[in-house]
């Protein structure tokens, strides 16, 4: 089975999505969005500037989601990845996410989080007693949910495999098509 369901919405890191969607394209792979609604979301772009305390963020490229969460069948797909940005922030909170991720955990199929993306993740539980990263000001969220925060680019915990910021996805991709091929043990 050669298809991912990528979970983001409004607010969602742009450079995430583009580059998930490509590296996925990119070997193979059938990369379904899923957001709220099926419609052209609002992406952003989160960068880091000079005198700034905190990331700064502007409007990035578009990005189509082709399937609302209500239509994710979990037996259909591989894995799913939960982009970062600002989407996690309300997605974290509405009940079908969480219940997909959960289902994916429950079947034991491979998890990834990017950034943010870890906020999902926390509020549906599957964290506690595992070793992640993620973006360094989300790292209060996995402690509190029971994880372990790792400071490295990224990080792979049975099937889970987490990745810090947008910077992080040489490795992030790396160990992804590493696990999906079977090319690497899983910790």
């Amino acid at each position: 089975m050669s298809k991912i369901v990528i979970i983001t919405g409004d607010g969602g890191e742009s450079y995430e999505a583009l580059y998930a969607l490509h590296r996925f394209e990119e070997e193979g792979w059938n990369a379904e969005v899923a957001a709220p609604s099926r419609r052209r979301l609002n992406m952003v772009i989160h960068d880091f500037k000079p005198g700034w305390d905190t990331y700064i963020e502007r409007r990035g490229y578009g990005l189509e989601a082709n399937l609302q969460f209500e239509d994710v069948r979990v037996q259909e797909y591989a894995a799913v990845l939960v982009l970062g940005g600002r989407a996690p922030e309300y997605l974290r909170n509405n009940p079908k996410v969480i219940e997909i991720v959960r289902e994916f955990d429950r079947q034991g199929k491979w998890v990834f989080a990017i950034c943010h993306g870890v906020q999902v993740l926390a509020a549906a539980g599957l964290m506690r007693g595992k070793r992640v990263t993620c973006y360094e000001h989300v790292r209060p969220e996995v402690e509190l949910a029971g994880a372990t925060f790792v400071g490295e680019q990224t990080v792979c915990d049975g099937r889970l495999v987490t990745g810090q910021t947008w910077q992080s996805h040489p490795s992030f991709y790396r160990q992804i098509f590493a696990q999906l091929s079977g090319k690497a043990a899983v910790r």
